[in-house]
């Protein structure tokens, strides 16, 4: 009934659709408009991309096989996985667009709120219920958490891009210690709960608001952190119209007593938000064969494995989805799972499946640092400011010429601007994009941020030393990685405190 209504919609969204093609409509009000939608106009202003979310990143057989079909009938040339385990589609013309829209609703993909002012994709470590060593399945409660949220994208009053994740282990994949609401599986099965975090301009690490906290109980907290920011945020600036600002106003105690009290009120008023939940587990049995591969991940249920493939900055080439659909669409249980650093595991195999998915999966990164993080950047994202694909393509085309083995660089992030759709705060090596004038003339450069970390307890957003000029930005990646295998050791064993880092670094900062 939700689908329909808002399919009911998309006749509003045509038309006003229309309107801005036609030169009718400005292009800020159109993006306030059709952010709701999960549709924005590309740089270009002639094209459109559009944000398919998933709870979770779960991409089942059946929503693999609409995006696959949609590619061919409207020849995309273009896709992207996102940091917010969302696919997106570019270079849309506006039938297309239309067509896509509808049929996604078909097809249980949720496109309302993809963009926008609204709740986003719920997130979640993206190997839940098949990873070894994991508290417990979160998938159950992120699906719940995100069907829940989408009755608040009609609501006229909250906070910007609401993100709420789920993670299941220490690894801290989804951010949930400094999202605007993070939910921490625990060995004794119940959850920490972390809020008012958030990545990009001002960015704040989460406060702790609960703990040990019963999973069925996890729809209060929700409603919880929304009355918060009704009461308590900043709706006069909406730069600042984000609930990690609560924590400046407020403080960090005052905040936690704050989210306490609309806690209890919401306790207290009699809602039944309670989750009744069964968990569901993993029935399929390996078969006796097995793999081995640097891709291959053994899953925590006997005899079945996951498959990772990474493409390089995120981008498959658009036939994939169709390739993929066609290995799997037989094989029992087997899903996919797109992953908060642009990847996509496909779980569930057998040791034989795996290696079918392996080789139609081959064009993938091949290291560590080719499984590097990019937003869409500049050429495409209407607020870019830099290329941010661009310079990862140069980057990795530098670092092969040179012959740099695999682990003498790390996983860097890269975002074309400071909203960091890159991550670029939290990588052990992170750049923005922006611009650095010298003797008057602008130049395109990069801000570098050293030593980040996003694991649960460590994390650190990394240290903004400077502006390196983009041209220059490949070179400094080859030399840290020839000092690496310089020392015999890898990348890990090799930055210690930063400091040997810091010193090349140094050499290529523009003072």
């Amino acid at each position: 009934m939700v689908n329909e209504n808002w399919k009911a919609e998309l006749a509003e969204f045509r038309e006003k659709t229309d309107a801005f093609f036609a030169g009718e409509m400005k292009k800020p009000a159109y993006k306030g408009f059709s952010g709701r939608f999960g549709s924005y106009a590309q740089k270009d202003g002639k094209r459109s991309m559009l944000r398919l979310r998933m709870a979770g990143g779960r991409l089942t057989k059946d929503r693999l096989k609409f995006i696959s079909e949609s590619i061919v009938k409207h020849q995309i040339d273009k896709v992207h996985f996102t940091t917010c385990q969302t696919i997106q589609l570019h270079n849309l013309e506006r039938e297309a667009l239309y067509d896509i829209m509808e049929g996604a609703l078909d097809n249980d993909i949720i496109i309302m709120g993809g963009g926008g002012d609204y709740p986003r994709n719920i997130m979640m470590s993206p190997l839940s219920g098949v990873e070894k060593g994991e508290a417990f399945d979160v998938l159950p409660y992120a699906e719940a958490a995100g069907e829940y949220l989408l009755g608040f994208i009609n609501e006229k009053i909250m906070p910007r891009k609401l993100k709420v994740c789920f993670s299941n282990t220490a690894d801290n994949i989804p951010h949930a210690t400094f999202r605007d609401l993070g939910f921490v599986a625990r060995e004794d099965r119940t959850f920490d709960v972390y809020s008012a975090g958030g990545l990009g301009n001002n960015p704040r690490f989460g406060v702790k608001v609960a703990e040990a906290v019963d999973p069925s109980k996890i729809l209060y907290y929700i409603c919880a952190m929304r009355d918060t920011f009704i009461a308590y945020g900043n709706y006069e600036n909406r730069g600042k119209a984000r609930t990690r600002y609560m924590q400046e106003t407020l403080g960090e105690e005052g905040y936690v007593k704050a989210y306490q009290e609309k806690l209890a009120e919401i306790l207290a008023s009699g809602k039944d938000l309670d989750l009744h939940i069964t968990p569901v587990e993993v029935t399929k049995k390996g078969d006796g064969t097995s793999v081995q591969d640097k891709r291959v991940i053994e899953q925590k249920q006997e005899g079945l494995y996951a498959v990772e493939y990474h493409p390089i900055g995120g981008n498959p080439a658009p036939e994939k989805f169709g390739e993929i659909y066609g290995v799997i669409k037989d094989m029992e249980d087997v899903e996919l799972r797109v992953a908060p650093f642009e990847s996509v595991y496909i779980i569930n195999l057998t040791g034989e499946e795996a290696k079918k998915v392996l080789a139609v999966t081959e064009d993938g990164a091949n290291t560590l640092f080719e499984r590097s993080v990019s937003c869409i950047g500049a050429s495409i994202c209407q607020v870019g400011l830099r290329d941010s694909q661009g310079l990862l393509q140069a980057a990795v085309d530098a670092v092969r010429k040179a012959g740099i083995k695999d682990g003498a660089l790390p996983q860097i992030h890269i975002s074309g601007c400071t909203s960091s759709c890159g991550t670029h705060q939290i990588g052990e090596i992170g750049f923005n994009g922006t611009t650095k004038v010298i003797d008057k003339v602008p130049h395109a450069a990069f801000q570098v941020h050293l030593c980040g970390c996003d694991k649960q307890g460590s994390e650190r957003m990394g240290d903004a030393i400077g502006v390196m000029l983009e041209e220059n930005v490949p070179a400094f990646l080859v030399e840290v990685g020839q000092a690496v295998e310089a020392s015999g050791l890898d990348y890990h064993e090799w930055v210690e405190d930063g400091a040997k880092l810091r010193e090349i670094a140094e050499k290529w900062i523009v003072k």
